[in-house]
């Protein structure tokens, strides 16, 4: 089974490397109404957009993020957790207050911001662009939070860099559909899984013949290299959250 839609989605590989061309104000707003008409949280809509067109701003961003090729891209948009604006509309009380501030509204804003990042992504696709969902903004995020004047009760979920691709790189090998789609209940995965070994081998593979950045390496050794960073380099976040002024607590 497939269709336009299928197609695009299946065809998705991160672009880094993009033309001098920039996004038009027409593909701009393109981009943002896809992701006003995504999912969102008991239609709550908690999150912002802000396009990034400052070059300092945008130089800061590839300092935060260590990739200064975002410099170069089209646009940059980034993606914001947003529970400022709901409370300027609710009612000042109490409950309102521990409402905005919970867990619960703040992982909803989060699921918001990327929703309509995914949204964004697919839209840009299907008009010939390509794109990179930046996490990498998480690490400095106390300076992303003042460098944007974000104010309370609102948290940058994410970097978004969509462009004219000036490359085609290969497409990842996803995991096995067996080690992540299960019925019924949660299977667990054991290292030894031969499922896992032949998709190691693959990895091994891929690595090997792209045309970038060759390297030898597995699935298995990158979640191994990944959990073997510092890490202290992220645990501001937690310090943004709470100045940011969400609880993470329990409602009393």
């Amino acid at each position: 089974m497939i269709n336009p839609t299928l197609t695009t989605l299946l065809d998705h590989r991160s672009i880094r490397k993009f033309t001098d061309e920039k996004l038009t104000a027409a593909e701009v707003e393109t981009l943002v109404n896809a992701a006003q008409h995504a999912a969102t949280s008991t239609f709550s809509q908690q999150y912002s957009i802000i396009s990034v067109t400052d070059p300092q701003k945008l130089a800061v961003l590839g300092e935060i993020t260590g990739h200064h090729w975002l410099e170069k891209a089209g646009h940059f948009f980034l993606m914001v957790a947003d529970q400022y604006r709901n409370e300027q509309l609710a009612p000042k009380n109490e409950r309102t207050a521990i409402n905005l501030r919970s867990t619960d509204k703040l992982l909803a804003g989060i699921f918001d911001a990327s929703i309509a990042t995914e949204a964004m992504v697919t839209a840009g696709e299907s008009l010939g662009l390509g794109s990179t969902v930046m996490g990498s903004i998480l690490n400095d995020t106390l300076r992303v939070i003042s460098l944007f004047d974000l104010p309370e009760l609102t948290f940058p979920v994410l970097g978004l860099a969509v462009g004219h691709p000036a490359e085609k790189p290969e497409q990842k090998p996803r995991l096995p559909k067996e080690l992540i789609h299960f019925t019924n209940a949660y299977q667990p995965i054991v290292a030894t899984d031969p499922i896992l070994k032949t998709y190691d081998q693959l990895i091994t593979s891929y690595y090997h013949d792209r045309g970038s950045n060759q390297r030898d390496e597995t699935f298995t050794h990158h979640i191994v290299r990944e959990m073997s960073r510092d890490p202290k380099q992220r645990e501001e976040i937690l310090v943004a959250l709470i100045q940011q002024g969400f609880s993470l607590e329990a409602a009393h």
